[in-house]
């Protein structure tokens, strides 16, 4: 077996398929080292009840310039172009169109405080205005969007990543993760349930240490999360604690998913809809009710309501969430629901949570976990990006930037 290469990538998610397309047409050899016994990381499609559900990214975000959609496309995957029903609640229940619109305008007016007059802590929550009826529901949002509550927030990256995205936000029926996955260069070796434990520099080589022996190579690009990083599980030069360091001023939010299968008919429930659980708790679910007129409803955990899931286990979290449910959509929507599956980001160990957020303070962090090290070692990943960050596209394009500067690390005479 060869264990010798010009590049390894440590990673199959979406930047590591991001590098390795890059680096499959380079003429350098190349391979990539996976931990998890799949590929795709946090693009995770798995089929249940006959059909492909998201466990990871879902959306193509920013859609119209998303690099996803043009090679969903150029594969063949459709790709659904409706308006999300997000910022909708079906037929107004526990929301009112007057509240909603309230809540709306006290969230726009806390991103142009973010943008135009920030506070000088970088804390997001000190944009909020005090006593504000609607601030749980900006919390409910920020853990969507940032998976933890603004208090660790930094105020600048949440305004960079705002001013960077665009309304578009589509989706692919046969699952984000099947189009990650499969995007892969077949041409690039994969070794699967390949975990590095540690990473050494010698005179010529990286030596990547796993249980299976050691690979080499003339330069390694890291694709892990900032939370694998930080905690030591790969052991590093000690040459590489600043990049330690960023990487645990970028940690992981928490965010989950749970899929609830509709039986026994519809019951109250209409294709593409969606729903806020409580927008007066920030442990809400978010549920969008019957995807593509599938028999399901999706339901979004984020921040507090995400630890609340991870901690007490699925069957407490699918308790919750059809209690939710239930209370808005009446007693009779019980005996259509049943559990289904669900995520656990923060408990699987070679990633550690969902996507990164800056804390107060440290929004340049993403820039100094993205710098190259000694010309042999190339850092990629959701984080790394400055603006596209928390999306399977921004981590797409980390990986091509880093397979970039690594072919060019390794052109050089020097």
């Amino acid at each position: 077996m060869n264990d010798d290469f010009d590049i390894a990538i440590v990673g199959a998610g979406a930047a590591g398929v991001g590098a390795a397309r890059r680096l499959s047409a380079s003429g350098l050899s190349v391979l990539v080292l996976e931990a998890l016994p799949r590929a795709g990381g946090r693009a995770w499609t798995r089929e249940a009840a006959g059909l492909p559900l998201d466990l990871g990214c879902g959306w193509l975000h920013s859609a119209g310039r998303n690099p996803w959609t043009r090679l969903a496309e150029q594969a063949g995957f459709a790709v659904d172009r409706r308006t999300p029903a997000w910022g909708t609640q079906y037929r107004d229940l526990g929301f009112t169109a007057a509240d909603r619109e309230a809540a709306r305008a006290e969230l726009a007016r806390w991103s142009e405080r973010l943008a135009s007059n920030p506070p000088a802590s970088d804390r997001a929550a000190d944009a909020l205005e005090p006593g504000a009826r609607w601030t749980p529901y900006l919390q409910a949002i920020s853990g969507f969007l940032s998976g933890d509550e603004l208090e660790r927030v930094s105020a600048r990256d949440y305004a960079a990543y705002d001013e960077a995205s665009t309304a578009d936000n589509w989706r692919v029926p046969a699952g984000y993760g099947t189009l990650v996955t499969s995007s892969l260069p077949a041409s690039v070796p994969l070794r699967l349930g390949a975990s590095v434990e540690a990473i050494a520099l010698d005179q010529r080589r990286v030596v990547l240490r796993t249980a299976a022996g050691a690979v080499r190579a003339r330069a390694a690009i890291l694709t892990v999360s900032t939370d694998v990083l930080a905690s030591g599980a790969i052991a590093l030069p000690a040459a590489l604690d600043p990049w330690r360091q960023a990487a645990a001023r970028l940690p992981l939010g928490n965010d989950e998913k749970l899929f609830l299968e509709i039986v026994d008919g519809h019951g109250p429930f209409a294709p593409e809809s969606h729903v806020i659980g409580d927008p007066h708790d920030p442990a809400t679910g978010a549920y969008y009710i019957r995807p593509f007129g599938w028999p399901l409803i999706e339901c979004f955990l984020g921040g507090t309501g995400a630890r609340a899931a991870s901690g007490e286990g699925a069957d407490a979290a699918f308790a919750r969430a059809i209690e939710q449910i239930v209370r808005l959509f009446g007693a009779q929507a019980r005996r259509h629901l049943k559990p289904l599956i669900g995520s656990d980001w923060t408990g699987t160990p070679t990633i550690g949570g969902a996507y990164s957020h800056a804390l107060p303070g440290f929004a340049d962090a993403r820039l100094d976990l993205a710098r190259p090290f000694d010309g042999r070692l190339f850092f990629a990943g959701e984080a790394t990006h400055p603006s596209d960050f928390s999306t399977a596209h921004g981590a797409l394009l980390s990986g091509i930037r880093a397979a970039e500067e690594a072919i060019a690390a390794l052109a050089s005479p020097g």
